[in-house]
């Protein structure tokens, strides 16, 4: 099975949204080549990828590759976004890492699926296909010439930062991974970790951070603290930086310091685990979880916060310079 194809496979689907993020970018110095590649994907139920069933649909994906200068091989980081779509907050971060000597590889999971945005409805696309999209992009920069394999991180933003987390349950890597590659570290922002699930505290032995705002009413930090806790108390490697103040999605830089989004669909009153293998139960009604169930409401913000975007970005930045020994 070929892991990617050259442009004109997927220009369709690809040209609108990459071309809007490559032009302002032409300028920045510290950017040598874009590369864009459509990956091979699947799309699962959230049960279809609990069990490790083959059987979910096709799809093609965009990716583009933002390469600093020079020929050695150097470090890259697998940027996905959230609900929203690939954004400002996005491209900051790519360019940030492109600055540092590190690629980034920003991944569309939605464009090619035929997908705008899941903020008002989050059954276009299950959380967790989205860790089998970071793993095919592990997988295509491992093999790419400028890239050193054993220093390939994820780093995701809600939905997205959901991904970046949990690509470091071992269950996963060894249902959905590649043998012989596993990310670098874990980084992940303002993600959702209030349904536990099975070994989920057996994860990756490589570094995990996570970032929140104490403020964010959109994904509430508690539940994080709570998983946080656990995995600490299994001696895994992990730490939760939480910004005072901050909404969720405060890194972006064009949203206001707070934007509303009232149809935003959340499951912040859910009490929903894995009880058995493939089934998230609703706690309260003892049935599997769905997106109708009467614990989801609607109604949310958003907003950005320069002080914490800059001490997330310097926190970030610090943390990779010591994992991979880069100059400062």
């Amino acid at each position: 099975m070929s892991l990617h194809y050259p442009l004109s496979v997927a220009a369709a689907v690809l040209l609108s949204v990459l071309f809007s993020i490559l032009l302002p970018q032409i300028t920045n110095s510290d950017t040598a080549r874009w590369e864009i590649y459509s990956i091979e994907t699947l799309t699962l139920t959230d049960q279809q990828f609990l069990l490790g069933a083959k059987d979910g649909t096709p799809a093609r994906i965009g990716a583009e590759l933002r390469l600093p200068p020079g020929t050695a091989p150097i470090p890259a980081v697998v940027l996905i976004h959230g609900s929203g779509g690939v954004g400002a907050n996005i491209d900051g971060w790519a360019q940030s890492f492109n600055a540092m000597g590190i690629a980034a590889l920003i991944l569309d999971t939605f464009t090619g699926r035929g997908i705008s945005q899941t903020i008002t409805n989050q059954t276009q696309l299950s959380s967790f296909s989205m860790i089998v999209d970071a793993y095919r992009g592990l997988e295509l920069l491992s093999r790419h010439p400028r890239i050193d394999p054993s220093r390939i991180a994820v780093m995701g933003f809600s939905k997205g930062g959901f991904a970046a987390l949990y690509s470091s349950m071992k269950r996963f890597q060894q249902l959905w991974g590649t043998q012989g590659i596993e990310f670098a570290a874990h980084i992940s922002f303002y993600t959702r970790c209030d349904a536990p699930l099975l070994d989920d505290e057996i994860v990756s032995d490589r570094p995990i951070r996570i970032f929140h705002g104490s403020a964010d009413d959109y994904v509430p930090v508690e539940p994080t603290r709570g998983y946080v806790d656990r995995l600490r108390r299994a001696g895994k490697d992990v730490q939760l930086t939480v910004y005072e103040g901050a909404r969720h999605a405060f890194d972006n830089p064009l949203y206001p310091s707070v934007l509303s989004l009232p149809d935003a669909a959340l499951t912040s009153n859910c009490r929903r685990e894995e009880k058995q293998p493939g089934n998230i139960i609703n706690l309260d009604t003892g049935k599997t979880f769905t997106w109708n169930d009467a614990c989801v409401t609607r109604g949310a913000t958003v907003g950005f916060d320069p002080y914490a975007r800059e001490q997330a970005m310097n926190t970030v930045s610090d943390f990779l310079r010591a994992q991979w020994r880069l100059n400062p």
